[in-house]
């Protein structure tokens, strides 16, 4: 009998994290219905070692692919009715996978998926994650509307909330990768992970692609985010993130631009400072006005959260050099394709 969940794992040259993300697998409350499949992605460790000694299948790229292309291949290979997808720094709780194949049970779903909560450790930067976690899942209100006003209003409400959202179970647009299933049939149908996105906005494009069928978040069903975070790394996701913003843009004739506008005001306002020296001090305390969340946790007593907005700001600036590069370097990826209109593989 095939098992219930196939859960593909891709890795990297993950050797010394995977073990943990195997462990949490082999803990799970309904190990007998899993197979677990571990992409090793062209590693220059022992990563595949380590899966194999795990009892996990392993199937290898002979060069490194990224990560739609390790999904893509993990998914190919599945036999479950429904497909997990994990990455090899996350660890899900013992009732990960029982949680999701129950989401299924509702009406018209085809996709469920749970949080990705950041376990990176003591300091500011572990602790400026958990304030403002980029992996939670896109939110369905990103589907009302393409129109730039509209964008622009949730980017401020996003801004300005006094606290998050709800978080009950509620349908989304898009799940983070680090923690989503599908159900196979529907994956294929879709035509898979599109492999040119090689970091970033994969699942957003699948969910565009997607025929029918609700996503479901499922907020019982968290997996650890570990990792050691450096403000380096922080920096480089978002140029990666903002470039998959653009290959959005290039794919989809629909999507719009994605275009931080703070980074632009700040630096004309810095500029302006250069002529105008009494304007100086506002692009230094104006990010405190323009990203208030950091503000208020000072407020409660946090006051190293007062950089917050400095990294933030940091962050969208990345994230506008990487779209506005990728712009250009994607300018010819999808011309004429017609999979760039809804399927997965290039042709």
């Amino acid at each position: 009998m095939p098992p219930s969940l196939s859960v593909v794992v891709c890795s990297y040259d993950g050797a010394a994290r995977l073990g943990r993300t195997l462990d949490a697998l082999a803990a799970q409350t309904v190990q007998a219905d899993l197979e677990i499949i571990v992409v090793d992605d062209a590693s220059t460790d022992a990563t595949g070692h380590v899966a194999r000694g795990h009892g996990a299948t392993v199937i290898r790229h002979d060069t490194n692919r990224g990560a739609a292309a390790a999904r893509d291949t993990g998914l190919r290979a599945a036999k479950g009715r429904i497909v997990a997808f994990l990455d090899d720094d996350c660890e899900p709780g013992p009732r990960w996978a029982e949680l999701l194949i129950g989401g299924y049970a509702e009406d018209g779903v085809a996709g469920v998926g749970g949080p990705v909560v950041p376990e990176t450790g003591d300091g500011f930067l572990p602790r400026f994650l958990e304030r403002n976690n980029r992996h939670e899942p896109l939110e369905l209100d990103l589907t009302v509307s393409a129109a730039l006003p509209y964008r622009f209003w949730l980017y401020l409400k996003r801004q300005w909330r006094a606290a998050p959202p709800s978080r009950g179970r509620r349908d989304v647009h898009a799940f983070s990768g680090g923690n989503m299933s599908y159900e196979r049939e529907a994956l294929l149908a879709a035509g898979g992970f599109d492999p040119r996105f090689r970091y970033a906005a994969e699942e957003e494009d699948l969910s565009r692609r997607l025929r029918r069928g609700r996503l479901l978040f499922v907020p019982e069903a968290p997996v650890a985010h570990r990792y050691a975070p450096t403000v380096r790394g922080l920096l480089r996701r978002s140029l990666a993130y903002g470039r998959g913003a653009a290959m959005q843009c290039r794919k989809w004739p629909g999507v719009r631009p994605t275009l931080f506008p703070w980074p632009a005001l700040v630096a004309g306002l810095a500029v302006a400072a250069v002529r105008w020296p009494a304007v100086a001090p506002v692009p230094v305390l104006l990010p405190l006005l323009l990203y208030p969340v950091g503000l208020r946790h000072a407020l409660r007593g946090r006051v190293e959260a007062l950089a917050d907005p400095y990294l933030r700001l940091a962050q969208e600036t990345c994230e506008n050099i990487g779209f506005l590069h990728g712009l250009w370097a994607f300018r010819r990826m999808f011309a004429g394709d017609r999979a760039g209109r809804g399927g997965g593989q290039s042709t």
